[in-house]
Order: structure tokens, then C-alpha cells, then sequence
């Protein structure tokens, strides 16, 4: 195999596949990434197993050919180096020459042949739709996915494929975060299945412009992430599924409410990161009091002291006080872009909800007031 690239161009795509390069794996071959020359270009894949990336970019290949190289060294390498083009060589021993400018390295690799192969689809379900959405939808529901590893289908994010809508759904069982867009989806790509949180982490920093075609089977998710220019390159997540049946989350969600009050988001926000300096870890909750058109917001901790401001807004429904953890309040208010959120309320033990103008739900539980 002998190749020469920009070192812009490897450095890419080294950054879109080394997230999933394993550091401490019982099989080295996966501290490896899988470099192969083939069409004019060069395809890099990495893989834990449970995730595979693989992407490509163009190159000028003299000789086709694949070989595997620590992950980790290759792309420090690339990262180093002053001269704009990179020359790589591969002997029949799978050790590879690289060369840039003054600098030269010789890096000991293994035989590709021994590389996992690409995870394949039997039953394919696709649908269309653009990154940049998706990117949206994912940031208003990560937040909210669960890390306790005992309850683990909720460690991932609910994909719901269902009557010309894409609905992303996050709980850890203390709020629930929801997010939907309407999508061309054709009645054989209907389906429901489960995102681990890894997946939607490199899905997170990997999406752009462009669309992403989604494509799904029993056990595993395919994200192909196809560039809007000829420019771009394009990136493919293929991610097993979390296995087991999420729970029905529309039980969860309120129904009706007696008071809807909207509330200037940004501003709101600024109320809750100033309360919440005054709360500890021990005593973690911000109180909300409704009256005529004020809302009053007070943090009282007695090992810490105590704090309490208030915001003018449209209020006539009748006085009420609710408490909250203020890092699952303020969760949402960073996750949307509107200038306004409506807070639903029902009671002083009931789950609050916040709403806005876009097709976005949050459903957060109360806490007890001392």
C-alpha cells in the first residue's frame, strides 16, 4: 500500500474514527485503526464492537492496499507534523512508513486481514432526514438520558418511527425530555428501538450539514452522514441497540393542567444559575411562588444561606409554590433557542412540564418542600 494525502484530509478523518479506538481492549487489533486505499481515496474504520465508524477521503493511492495502526499514535502523529502532505508505505510485514517533510516514522501495524469485518444488515429499514434537525433533537433530549447502569434501557436515547414522525425520547426516571419532526417515513420503515448513550455522543459531535440516512434492523443502527457539499465527507455510525422494551413513556406526561404561565427563557435561566449557587449537595432544590403576575424564586440552605428574586410575568391563575432541582430546570432552558417557554402546572406534588413554540416537551418531577 502506498499513499500520499493532505494532512488536513487524514487528520479528518483520524478525528471522526479515533472516539471509538479502545485504549485498554483485551484484543490490540482494536486499539487499531483500519486504514485501506481503494477508488482514490482513503477509508479509515474503528470499532469497539459495539460501535463501528468508518469514513473517507480522498487521497492520491499508487498502490491499493489496507494495513491497521495504533489509533492513538497515528493520529498524535498526524497532529504534530508542520509540512501540509503526509506520504504513507506499507511493507508485506504490516509496518508503515510515514513520511512528512523532515520528519520520518515507522510505525509497526497489524495484518488487516485480522481487523472484525464491517457489521452488515440483513432487514433494512431507511429513512431520510436532515443532520442539522436530528443535531437539534438530540441536544433536547441527551441531557436527560439515564447513567445509572442497573436500569440500562434507559441508558440510551428512544427512537420512535411512527406515522410520518421521528419522536427522540430521554428519561432517568426524575424527568423526561421529548423531542419529534415530521419525516417522509414510508409504512415499511416504521419501527421503535433503543440508542445507547455512547452512539449519541459520536453522533452528537459527528453530525453537521447535510442529511443523515437512517437505517435500522432487529439488533443495530445505521447512521450514514452524507455531506451537503462536494467538499464534506461522509461519516457511517453502525451502533448495536440497547436490548429490552423501554417504558411506556406517555403515561408520564400529564395530561391537563390548571395553570400555563409563560416565562422569558433566557431570563429565566440567569434566576436559576444565581439560586442554584446557593444550594448544596445535600439540600439541592429551588423553590418556585406563583402570585399575580410575579414569580418569585428562593434558594434557602441553611448550612449555606439563603437567596430569593423575582420575575414580572403574566400570572392570574391562583398562588401557588413548587420545588424543584434546579439543574433539571435549567437542563432545557440551555437545550432551546426560543425567547419564550410555557410551564405547565397542576398541583404542588405534580410533575411540572415546559413547553415552547416547537415541537418539544419536558416533563420534570417536584421536590419536597422543607
Amino acid at each position: 500500500m502506498k499513499l500520499a494525502i493532505a494532512k488536513e484530509q487524514l487528520l479528518n478523518g483520524l478525528q471522526a474514527v479515533q472516539n471509538v479506538v479502545g485504549s485498554r481492549t483485551t484484543l490490540p487489533i482494536l486499539s487499531n485503526v483500519l486504514l485501506r486505499a481503494a477508488d482514490g481515496k482513503l477509508h479509515l474504520t474503528a470499532t469497539d464492537l459495539d460501535i463501528t465508524i468508518t469514513c473517507a477521503v480522498p487521497a492520491n493511492i499508487q498502490t491499493e492496499g489496507a494495513v491497521t495502526l495504533p489509533g492513538k499514535k497515528i493520529f498524535g502523529i498526524v497532529r504534530e507534523l508542520v509540512v501540509a502532505e503526509v506520504e504513507i508505505e506499507v511493507d508485506e510485514k504490516s509496518v508503515a512508513s510515514v513520511r512528512s517533510g523532515a520528519s520520518f516514522f515507522k510505525i509497526n501495524g497489524l495484518p488487516a486481514d485480522d481487523y472484525p469485518p464491517m457489521p452488515a444488515f440483513k432487514q433494512l429499514k431507511t429513512v431520510n432526514l436532515p443532520q442539522e434537525k436530528l443535531k437539534v433533537m438530540l441536544k433536547r433530549t441527551s441531557f436527560a438520558v439515564s447513567s445509572d447502569e442497573t436500569r440500562y434501557v434507559l441508558n440510551g436515547i428512544f427512537f420512535s418511527l411512527k406515522e410520518h414522525k421521528v419522536t427522540l425520547v430521554a428519561t432517568d426516571g426524575r424527568r423526561l425530555a421529548m423531542s419529534d419532526e415530521e419525516v417522509d417515513l414510508p409504512i415499511e420503515s416504521n419501527g421503535e428501538f433503543i440508542v445507547p448513550t455512547k452512539a449519541i455522543s459520536e453522533l452528537n459531535r459527528l453530525l453537521g450539514a447535510g442529511t443523515v440516512e437512517l437505517q435500522f434492523s432487529e439488533n443495530q443502527v445505521g447512521f450514514n452522514l452524507i455531506p451537503a457539499s462536494e467538499s464534506g465527507f461522509g461519516v457511517y455510525i453502525i451502533s448495536k441497540l440497547v436490548d429490552g422494551n423501554y417504558p411506556n413513556y406517555r403515561q408520564v406526561i400529564p395530561q391537563e393542567c390548571t395553570e400555563r404561565v409563560s416565562i422569558p427563557r433566557e431570563e429565566f435561566l440567569h434566576c436559576l444559575r444565581r439560586a442554584e449557587i446557593m444550594t448544596s449537595d445535600k439540600s439541592n432544590s429551588v423553590k418556585l411562588t406563583f402570585t399575580r403576575n410575579q414569580l418569585a424564586i428562593t434558594a434557602n440552605t441553611p448550612e449555606v444561606g439563603e437567596s430569593r428574586e423575582s420575575l414580572a410575568l403574566t400570572y392570574k391563575g391562583k398562588d401557588m409554590a413548587i420545588a424543584f432541582n434546579p439543574g433539571y430546570l435549567m437542563d432545557p432552558l440551555k437545550a432551546l433557542d426560543v425567547d419564550e417557554v410555557f410551564f405547565e402546572l397542576i398541583d404542588e406534588l405534580s410533575p411540572g412540564v415546559v413547553k415552547s413554540n416547537e415541537p418539544f416537551l419536558y416533563v420534570i418531577m417536584p421536590m419536597r418542600m422543607s
